[in-house]
């Protein structure tokens, strides 16, 4: 197991001005033509409820500050925590909160929602905070953020289409003693990495106090489907880091180099207010 350590100062990676003042969970993905898109929740003056569309930004670096370019999949209801794949000629995008949506794309720029077919899943394991990552030629899993037995869990979905999930368990669970326990679950904003022998699983733990706002833990397995029970002396798990971190992305630059991201709501000490901001990411044995 190695230790994502982060490597270097925080710099603005995106903020927008026109369609929100901020930007709080969100998705980075490169396009085919070599572009970086960045798609994340945003609105004017914050609080989930207010949040309905996505600000889409974009870059040719993730070394440079991005261009804001417009607003996506605006469509009156509630669209929080995004997460955009490619697939071929298309691009995928799952949002929440419940019920889970998909939007598809050729261009990332216009999309159109889709249904999105959940078979076997309890009622409360699949609420929001969407993250889809390929595991092989045929195979995708999606890790999504929910409740169970009252307390926040991470459940993990597959699928062979990106259409059809089938729920296959509960990727993490909180132990009776977790230290947080708000009724939406402190889980937020999974994201797994694999990583040399393993997987990591990034995961924001928080109950919305600034106090713990930028926390982050990253969970190691050999095994993607499972991360055990977190509980404050981690028996149940592999905890191999604590960042100060809000919904963080991991990403791997065309060079090889490591990245993350946090951000945040305004007001919550973010470390540029308003905007996503990048660090490098190194692993250390």
């Amino acid at each position: 197991m190695d230790r994502p350590v982060i490597a270097g100062p925080w710099q603005l990676l995106y903020a927008p001005t026109q369609h929100g003042n901020y930007v709080n969970d969100h998705t980075i993905l490169r396009a085919a033509d070599g572009s970086w898109h960045l798609i994340g929740i945003t609105s004017f003056g914050g609080g989930p409820t207010n949040e309905r569309y996505f600000t889409h930004g974009m870059g040719s670096s993730l070394r440079e500050p991005m261009t804001e370019v417009n607003r996506v999949v605006d469509t009156g209801y509630l669209a929080w925590a995004p997460a955009a794949i490619q697939h071929e000629d298309l691009y995928y995008l799952y949002f929440g909160p419940s019920p889970s949506r998909m939007a598809v794309s050729v261009d990332l720029n216009e999309w159109m929602v889709s249904n999105l077919e959940l078979v076997g899943a309890p009622l409360m394991a699949c609420h929001r905070d969407h993250m889809v990552m390929k595991l092989n030629d045929y195979t995708w899993l999606m890790y999504a953020t929910g409740l169970y037995k009252g307390k926040g869990c991470i459940s993990v979905f597959v699928s062979n289409d990106l259409q059809s999930w089938r729920f296959v368990q509960y990727a993490l669970t909180s132990g009776e003693d977790a230290p947080l326990n708000p009724p939406w679950g402190a889980f937020e904003s999974p994201y797994v990495v694999r990583y040399g022998k393993g997987f990591y699983l990034f995961t924001t733990y928080t109950d919305c106090r600034k106090e713990n706002y930028h926390n982050t833990l990253a969970f190691y397995s050999e095994n993607p489907y499972d991360f055990g029970q977190y509980s404050p002396d981690e028996s149940g798990c592999t905890v191999a880091a604590r960042l100060p971190v809000h919904a963080g992305e991991v990403l791997r630059d065309t060079d090889g180099q490591y990245y993350i991201t946090t951000c945040g709501w305004r007001n919550f000490d973010t470390p540029h207010e308003g905007g996503v901001s990048i660090a490098p990411l190194r692993w250390e044995p």
